[in-house]
C-alpha cells in the first residue's frame, strides 16, 4: 500500500522531531569525540626591529586557547607555537599592538578560540653606543713581604650599548672581583665585567687585567 508524501511527513511528527535531534546530537558526538582544549603561555616574539631603535619595556607572553583533537594536543610543545609581531614601520615611543590568530603560527589542526591579553604594549627607545673606562675590582693583598705595584687592564675601555636612557647612566663598568690573596709574582687575570644596568651589552664581555708585585726590601 502506497502513501502520500504529505503523509508520511505528516505522521507521528514529534517522533520524527525527537529521532532527527538524537541524529544531530549523534553527529556532534562523533566530531566532537576526540577533541579538547588547552591553555599555553606563548612567550610574544618580534620581527624587522627597525635598526637603531631598542626593545625597553614589553609584554613578554600571551596566554592562548587552543583546541583540537586529543593526540595532537598531548604532543604539542610551547616550541611548536610562535606568537610574532612585525616591527617593521615601528616608532620610538610607546606603542601598542593587536595580537591576533593570524600573529600565531600552530600545528595543523588546532584552532585558536582566544587571545588574552589581545594587545601588547612595548616601548622603543633609541639605540646608543659609547666607549667607558674598565677599573679594575681588586680585593686582597699579595703576601706577607711583597706590596701591589702596577695594575694593567686589556683593553682599557670597552664598548657599551643599548636603549639611550640606559646607556647615559654608564660611566665606567668595573671587573669582577679579582683576588690577590697570597701572590708573589706577577699575574694576569681573565675577568668579565660587571654590569649593573638592564639592557646594556658590553664588548668585549671580559677584559684581561695584569697584576705587578715586587719584593719589600
Amino acid at each position: 500500500m502506497k502513501y502520500p508524501i504529505r503523509q508520511i511527513i505528516t505522521t507521528n511528527p514529534l517522533l520524527k522531531l525527537a529521532s532527527l535531534a538524537l541524529a544531530i546530537a549523534l553527529w556532534f558526538f562523533v566530531v566532537s569525540k576526540g577533541s579538547l582544549g588547552i591553555i599555553m603561555d606563548v612567550p610574544v616574539g618580534f620581527k624587522n626591529l627597525p635598526s637603531g631603535l631598542e626593545l625597553v619595556e614589553v609584554t613578554k607572553a600571551v596566554s592562548i586557547n587552543i583546541e583540537g583533537q586529543e593526540r595532537i594536543l598531548k604532543s604539542l610543545k610551547q616550541e611548536n607555537i610562535n606568537v610574532l609581531i612585525d616591527l617593521k614601520n615601528a616608532k620610538k615611543g610607546e606603542l601598542f599592538f593587536s595580537v591576533s590568530p593570524e600573529n600565531v603560527s600552530l600545528p595543523k589542526n588546532l584552532v585558536i578560540t582566544k587571545i588574552s591579553p589581545q594587545t601588547v604594549r612595548l616601548v622603543l627607545e633609541e639605540k646608543l653606543r659609547k666607549n667607558v673606562i674598565v677599573s679594575p675590582l681588586i680585593i686582597s693583598s699579595p703576601a706577607t713581604g711583597y706590596i701591589l705595584g702596577k695594575i694593567e687592564v686589556i683593553p682599557k675601555s670597552v664598548e657599551i650599548e643599548g636603549p639611550l636612557t640606559a646607556v647615559t647612566k654608564v660611566y665606567s663598568l668595573k671587573t669582577e672581583p679579582i683576588d690577590i690573596s697570597g701572590i708573589t709574582a706577577d699575574s694576569q687575570y681573565t675577568v668579565n665585567l660587571n654590569i649593573t644596568q638592564k639592557n646594556v651589552r658590553v664588548n668585549p664581555p671580559e677584559v684581561k687585567v695584569n697584576i705587578f708585585v715586587r719584593r719589600v726590601k
